[in-house]
């Protein structure tokens, strides 16, 4: 068995979903899971990561993403140094404005996480000392945020944690291991869709985008991100409608369906009301009584 880390004993009472956790040197931990989300860097001697299955070595510059769910410890270490930052997903708009156009976002925060066993850790993020140092200095202004909390705070504390995650993603995309080139290539078809909803692409083309067979490019999809290509199309173009559902009652709802990558407003309503569970009518109705 192993125990559940709650976000009441790691985060500020005050609920800001954001907090960062300093381990140099990290202590032995036994097994755990948490029911926050993390990123890890490794900032300097050396470990085991470990999970309920799998185990891998850490060195310095190493950064994962880690899920609430997934229970893991560190053992055999030797001076290991960590960061922890702590974060809530579900608190937090991670692809606001254009993010989702960094194929190493969606790599290295869906991508890897879920390919870690099959490429035995090997497709993972590894920073060179000075990204580390760039890193390491964001981090700095961020714990500096969270620990005075002043005026501003969790604006500045955001907008530190979104530099972070930016940075990194940046780095991943410009990695050059064959592993995470292999992601990276899945990552660009999903990039491309969210960032082209009003474009019809046909299987094959994204499968030629990806550097991969029609078939391979469908189950490495399917595994990567737990839908199909189609499916996955579908529900960023109905995430993108309720945005703009959520603005105001001033644009129809055929033209928030074209906008969204609809050209059929009726069949939108049918996607719409199997996604979400109610006409997009009513959702935008609930949504502004609320607001």
């Amino acid at each position: 068995m192993f125990r559940t880390l709650k976000t009441k004993d790691w985060f500020h009472r005050d609920g800001f979903p954001i907090a960062v956790e300093r381990r140099e040197p990290q202590e032995q931990f036994g097994l755990h899971s948490h029911e926050f989300s993390e990123i890890v860097l490794v900032t300097g001697g050396r470990g085991l990561h470990v999970t309920d299955v799998n185990s891998w070595t850490l060195a310095t510059g190493d950064v994962f993403v880690i899920g609430g769910a997934r229970a893991h410890e560190y053992r055999d270490i030797e001076n290991l140094g960590l960061i922890n930052i702590l974060f809530l997903p579900q608190r937090l708009e991670l692809q606001s404005a254009d993010l989702s156009s960094l194929a190493g976002y969606h790599a290295l925060f869906s991508l890897e996480p879920v390919w870690r066993r099959r490429h035995n850790f090997a497709s993972r993020l590894h920073l060179s000392p000075k990204e580390l140092g760039v890193v390491s200095a964001y981090v700095d202004e961020l714990d500096e945020e969270l620990k005075q909390r002043g005026p501003g705070f969790a604006f500045m504390a955001t907008a530190c944690f979104m530099q972070i995650i930016g940075y990194l993603s940046r780095c991943y995309g410009r990695t050059k291991n064959p592993k995470s080139r292999a992601l990276l290539r899945i990552a660009e078809t999903i990039s491309y869709l969210e960032t082209h909803l009003e474009e019809e692409r046909c299987l094959d083309e994204l499968a030629a985008m990806a550097s991969m067979s029609k078939r391979s490019f469908i189950r490495a999809f399917k595994e990567a991100t737990g839908s199909s290509p189609i499916a996955y199309l579908l529900q960023s173009r109905v995430s993108r409608a309720t945005a703009l559902l959520c603005r105001d009652d001033s644009t129809s709802i055929t033209d928030v369906a074209l906008q969204s990558g609809f050209t059929d407003s009726s069949y939108f309503t049918r996607q719409f009301r199997k996604i979400v569970g109610q006409s997009p009518r009513t959702y935008r109705q609930q949504h502004l009584v609320k607001q």
